[in-house]
């Protein structure tokens, strides 16, 4: 008889609590797809404290947003803070860039790469349902975006670190601003209007993960 999904989960974070690795052992007693979907939704053994993948992305996410706003709003003539916020945002896009930094040490970026992973794992599944093959295509799509904006977040951090003055400097901040921003809602890159999923952001990759979980009764 295979473990419900709510015993797996509950098994698998008293392990992780002891500092044990809680899936490469429990997952089997899931449907395949299922644990790969419970890898981005709920527990992953490799993230700080096995937290879920997506829980990881928005976390970082929301310590970027917030050290890019820093950067932009400070004083605009004194170029050391924006530099110091820049490189916060770095490590928790990418921590093997900044190893040193207020994310989670896991990294954005990573996150979304190991989404995109997972969810087409769960789809490419014998056991994987129509309703999981739909929504791991959403889910893939927007967390490829997060990921495709990760690396022009670390390139515009690079922009401001080698500014070298700060009015080259500043106007750049204003644009990692708003490069973390659209982490969360996406971004309208085509200019007609809608935000589609290949323009997406965190808010679209839960959406469409949820709206997979529950048909699949997670």
């Amino acid at each position: 008889m295979r473990m419900s999904p709510l015993l797996f989960l509950a098994v698998s974070a008293a392990l992780a609590t002891a500092g044990l690795s809680p899936l490469s052992t429990l997952a089997q007693d899931l449907p395949a797809a299922h644990a790969h979907i419970l890898h981005v939704q709920e527990a992953f053994s490799g993230t700080p404290d096995g937290e879920g993948l997506l829980a990881v992305a928005i976390a970082d996410a929301e310590t970027a947003a917030q050290h890019a706003q820093l950067s932009a709003g400070g004083d605009p003539t004194d170029i050391d803070p924006m530099i110091r916020h820049a490189r916060h945002v770095l490590h928790a896009v990418d921590p093997t860039q900044f190893p040193n930094g207020p994310g989670s040490g896991f990294g954005l970026k990573a996150a979304a790469d190991a989404i995109v992973r997972h969810i087409e794992m769960a789809a490419a599944t014998p056991d994987a349902s129509d309703n999981v093959r739909t929504h791991a295509a959403h889910v893939a799509a927007a967390a490829r975006a997060i990921a495709a904006r990760a690396e022009r977040i670390t390139a515009k951090v690079g922009e401001i670190v080698g500014a070298g003055v700060y009015n080259r400097a500043y106007p750049l901040t204003g644009e990692l601003a708003e490069l973390t921003e659209a982490l969360a809602g996406g971004e309208d890159l085509s200019g007609d209007g809608t935000i589609s999923l290949d323009e997406g952001g965190l808010n679209q990759v839960e959406q469409h993960l949820n709206l997979m979980a529950e048909g699949e009764g997670l």
